[in-house]
Parts: structure tokens; C-alpha cells; sequence
């Protein structure tokens, strides 16, 4: 059985676990905190960042290298489009989920209002976390709100990579106790929360909300 070495709260992490859930793969999660890690984890992840993954006696590290191993492992259904430039386009935002999103929503905002407080013993940053939502996101969330379209999904009309990666790291914004304001981007509302209540997501939210005690 396939192994997954990371915590289910990261964005990364839950990408993995949500691409396994739609191609009805099983797998063990193996968590992974930091100097608690176990020892083939560093062999399998040398930056040391989650997730790490096991298939036999494959490994692999990075979620965007892992989902592509999965894709063609487990090719149906696909989470990459067929057609060049849809496919090119799932790439990039990818791209945007796993960068432009994470890294203001990660450390700027879930972890000054979660991580650190429920974790490390720090004091809620709550003029942190609001100032990264006020002056950050909004660009990165403008972008977005101009790419959708009048159908459900970012590419194409089927649901793939591009929307996972986009709707993970909105995970951990809800999480926060942030959300997409409807009146600002009234697609992009939608959007994430259709796409959070496909079963895959569904089930991965449900499971960390209760690791939280939310």
C-alpha cells in the first residue's frame, strides 16, 4: 500500500491525499512533525518538506513530482486535461495554488492564528493575520476571480490538478476563520465552495476540523 509521510493540515499534504481519494487509491498517512520525523523520511524528502511518498520501494518527495507519478500510475479518472493547452494551463495554476496562494495564506495568516498558538505556545497574531488577508490576498484573489468562467471549474469542464491546488491552501484559510468574501468576489465564493464540498474534500476538512476541535 502506498504511504503518505506528512500532516494532514498542510496544503501540500491534503493535495496529495485529495488526488489519491479521486483516483479511490488506499493509502497510509504516516505523520511527520519535524524533529519527530521518522528517520527514511530525510532520505526521502532532503529539503525535509512534506509530503514524502512511498509506493513499494519507490519514493518520492514534492507534491506536484507525486500527483504527476500518481497521474500516470493511476491514469483514470485524470486530474490533468488532455487537451495541450488545458493541460499547460492546469500546470500553471498549479503553480498559483502551491506558490501565490501559499505562501500568504500559510505563514502570514494560518500560522500566526493556528499553528503557532495551538503548536508552539505563541500568542495569537490577530493584526497579522487580519493585515495579510486585508493587503495581500486581494490581489491574488482578483486574479483569480477574472480566470473563472461561467462553468463550475478553472480549466476546461472537468474538475483537475487546477483545482485542487487552488482549493487546498483555501482549506487552511477557512481553518483560520477566513473566508472568500461573496460581495468582492462573488465566482471565486462559489467556486471554493463547490469545489471544498466534493466528497474528497469533504472528508479531508472534515478530519482536520476535528484534529483543530473546530
Amino acid at each position: 500500500m502506498p504511504t503518505v509521510y506528512g500532516v494532514n493540515l498542510s496544503p501540500f499534504v491534503r493535495k496529495v491525499r485529495v488526488v489519491l481519494a479521486e483516483k479511490n487509491v488506499s493509502y497510509e498517512l504516516i505523520p511527520v512533525f519535524g524533529a519527530q520525523a521518522p528517520p527514511e523520511f530525510r532520505e526521502m524528502s532532503p529539503l525535509g518538506k512534506v509530503p514524502a511518498f512511498r509506493d513499494g520501494d519507490r519514493t518520492l518527495c514534492d507534491s506536484t513530482v507525486i500527483v504527476a507519478y500518481l497521474e500516470r500510475a493511476h491514469p483514470t479518472p485524470p486530474v490533468y486535461p488532455a487537451d495541450p493547452y488545458d493541460y499547460a494551463r492546469a500546470l500553471w495554476f498549479e503553480e498559483y495554488g502551491d506558490t501565490a496562494l501559499v505562501e500568504i495564506i500559510g505563514p502570514k495568516i494560518f500560522f500566526p492564528k493556528v499553528v503557532g498558538p495551538r503548536f508552539m505556545g505563541q500568542e495569537v497574531d490577530e493584526a497579522a493575520a487580519d493585515k495579510a488577508y486585508d493587503e495581500l490576498l486581494p490581489k491574488r484573489f482578483d486574479y483569480l476571480e477574472k480566470q473563472l468562467g461561467d462553468g463550475p471549474y478553472l480549466v476546461g469542464n472537468t474538475f483537475s490538478i487546477a483545482d485542487i491546488a487552488i482549493a487546498s491552501p483555501l482549506v487552511n484559510l477557512g481553518h483560520a476563520g477566513y473566508s472568500v468574501d461573496a460581495k468582492r468576489w462573488p465566482k471565486l465564493a462559489q467556486y471554493t465552495t463547490q469545489i471544498h464540498a466534493r466528497p474528497t474534500f469533504v472528508t479531508a476538512i472534515t478530519e482536520e476540523r476535528g484534529f483543530l476541535g473546530l
